[in-house]
């Protein structure tokens, strides 16, 4: 269950992926969302790179659908190439921070920029909801993503990720309303600066592993509903977000747990295969607003074993790419594992999720909901 997508940095020359943000903080969970989002200046661009910078069409006014209180938007931008290059670093420029909750870029295949613009074509307003993915085939890579506590994502010299000849650039950017509930009219005209090169020197290319653990979060002492059933949470969650969403904690859960009568518990984990060899340069773990803590650990229980992410105190606004001291090599069949600890209690003390419904929580694309996924950064090896 290893999906392969892409991101990473490394300001220092040091062939390390690294990432130039402030530091994680250690308050514990953070509130998301609000404040101003001020981007750091920009590294210095080195030999053969140039700025390319895009911006929404247009202003856009996010509508939560299915009586949810998040939208996840997909807006098609292009970056015009006209010849092979590579994406060597990024910058989200998120500009209405009480609403947007994070981003997400995929990269289409000119093969697929056709079906692209015809989806976007067919969609009422700018751009079209896509939970989950792309919305746009199964082939678009993750390029680059943005959360709060991230700056600027800046590769390594000798890494980035191909960008053929017309290919096209989709923004998904996570709208939570959360904040905004009882007031209309929140727009936001977000963009992205990107970093290319232009294609004359090969670059080895960096990949990203998704490892994603259930969440099985019971309802806290006291707190009842209709929701503190599971049935009726994963219902409601596949209501909000698809199909797609409810087959994804069914997955999950047979996947992970190896079975289909999950027991809910405060830790979940999950081991994923590594499919094939490489080096790791760096991770990154993301919750929502109930994580407490998340570890990724490579060949846990063996004598090989070792901590490659650890996050005793998570915050959701300081979640940046964390580098490793030193690039750590894997090979096919090693075992990564990702664990991380929720508190439903939260729940009573987050202002954001006060007047929310009791709800056993499972995995979901809101807010409201919780998310466990380790993202491992490395470079293939053929």
């Amino acid at each position: 269950m290893v999906l392969v997508a892409a991101c990473a940095s490394d300001p220092d020359g040091s062939g390390r992926v690294a990432q130039p943000a402030t530091s994680p903080s250690s308050t514990g969970p953070g509130h998301g969302h609000g404040g101003k989002f001020e981007p750091p200046a920009a590294a210095p661009l080195r030999s053969g790179e140039r700025f390319v910078n895009l911006t929404m069409a247009r202003p856009y006014t996010p509508k939560a659908p299915n009586g949810g209180t998040d939208e996840y938007r997909c807006f098609l931008i292009d970056p015009k190439l006209t010849s092979q290059g590579f994406l060597t670093g990024s910058q989200f420029l998120p500009q209405n921070m009480d609403i947007v909750h994070h981003a997400i870029f995929f990269r289409i295949g000119p093969e697929d920029a056709a079906a692209a613009r015809a989806t976007d074509a067919r969609t009422p307003g700018d751009g079209w909801t896509c939970f989950g993915d792309s919305g746009v085939g199964d082939d678009a890579a993750w390029v680059a993503h943005w959360a709060p506590g991230a700056n600027e994502t800046l590769l390594s010299e000798g890494v980035g990720y191909p960008m053929p000849a017309g290919s096209q650039i989709v923004m998904q950017v996570h709208y939570n309303l959360l904040a905004t509930e009882g007031r209309s009219g929140s727009a936001d005209q977000s963009g992205v600066r990107l970093r290319l090169t232009d294609g004359k020197t090969a670059l080895a290319p960096l990949e990203t592993a998704l490892l994603p653990a259930p969440v099985e979060l019971a309802c806290a002492p006291g707190e009842s509903g209709r929701l503190c059933d599971r049935s009726a949470a994963v219902r409601d969650v596949t209501t909000r977000f698809g199909a797609e969403a409810g087959e994804m904690i069914t997955q999950l859960s047979e996947y992970c747990t190896k079975t289909k009568t999950p027991v809910p518990a405060v830790t979940q984990h999950c081991d994923h295969e590594v499919p094939g060899p490489g080096t790791v340069y760096a991770l990154a773990g993301h919750m929502h607003l109930l994580g407490r803590s998340i570890k990724v650990e490579l060949n846990p229980g063996t004598a090989k074993a070792r901590t490659l992410l650890d996050i005793p105190a998570y915050d959701f606004d300081s979640q940046a790419i964390r580098p490793l001291a030193e690039p750590v090599t894997v090979a096919r069949g090693d075992k990564l594992r990702v664990t991380c600890t929720h508190d439903v209690t939260l729940r009573q003390r987050l202002p954001q999720l006060r007047t929310a419904p009791a709800r056993y929580v499972v995995w979901g694309d809101g807010t409201s909901d919780e998310m466990c996924l380790g993202l491992v950064i490395l470079t293939p090896k053929k």
